[in-house]
């Protein structure tokens, strides 16, 4: 999951940590936050917000 609203992005990692099925795979060093994996391209839009500066925040979660 990605975005860049950063609100959104705090109320995700509270409704995951939430839930025991689910598993952040950031370290708590990023503060939940996972770098951009190598998978994910960069859109059009995000590329927009980047260049003045928006932050992008992405999510790695996975089922246990």
């Amino acid at each position: 999951m990605r975005t860049n609203w950063q609100p959104y992005v705090e109320q995700m990692l509270e409704i995951i940590g939430a839930e025991p099925l689910l598993r952040n795979t950031a370290s708590a060093e990023g503060h939940g936050y996972a770098p951009q994996p190598d998978y994910r391209p960069l859109t059009k839009f995000e590329n927009r917000g980047l260049k003045p500066g928006h932050g992008v925040w992405d999510l790695v979660i996975k089922g246990n």
